[in-house]
């Protein structure tokens, strides 16, 4: 679980200070919730450093990246990264004057790398060392996002992030096959004739 909440540098750092010990739920629910409340508000409208509100308010279920996630309820903190994230690049795009394809293009491609984690957790395998290196986390996809709008950079922010998360993706698939090792057929019983064939 702790590998599918794809906290970046900042939020793996507040989990060490907090040492594990903030449950992952209850922070990650108040922060959704104050974030939703920040966008609902018209976060559009905002400026300067109005913008790093939401992501602050998020950064609290960072402190809990650090923790077991054992609980029966824990999972529930990783839709909730993932929507605030999702909600936060939308309307601060739709927001911020940066075209509707640009914006649609960034989602995809964090989505794209959301369904690869999910992907690799399902077959027990992390992603390359330089692309783990590399990953911004969805905090630092935010705070990026946020710095931009607050500079008046948000199209060339929310295109170089696509283009950073677009490259970083291919490396990783292209790594990851490269990496896979090619199984035998004959160990495993699928070639004609073999063990594994079916019977009539």
């Amino acid at each position: 679980m702790r590998f599918l909440r794809d906290d970046g540098h900042l939020a793996r750092l507040l989990g060490r200070l907090a040492g594990g010990a903030l449950p992952p739920l209850p922070p990650a629910a108040a922060a959704a919730l104050v974030t939703g409340v920040l966008l609902a508000a018209g976060l559009g409208a905002a400026t300067g450093i109005t913008l790093f509100a939401p992501v602050a308010a998020l950064l609290l279920a960072g402190a809990a990246s650090a923790h077991p996630h054992g609980g029966r309820h824990d999972p529930l903190a990783v839709p909730l990264l993932r929507g605030a994230e999702y909600l936060y690049l939308l309307a601060l795009g739709t927001g911020g004057g940066v075209p509707g394809p640009l914006v649609f293009v960034l989602l995809v491609v964090v989505a794209l790398h959301h369904c690869g984690t999910v992907c690799r957790a399902r077959q027990g395998a992390g992603p390359p060392d330089r692309a783990a290196r590399a990953a911004l986390g969805w905090d630092g996809r935010m705070l990026l996002a946020a710095a931009g709008g607050a500079l008046g950079w948000l199209p060339f922010a929310f295109g170089a992030l696509t283009g950073y998360l677009a490259v970083l993706l291919a490396y990783g698939a292209v790594a990851g096959w490269a990496r896979t090792p090619v199984a035998d057929l004959a160990d495993t019983g699928d070639e004609p004739g073999g063990a594994g064939a079916p019977t009539t």
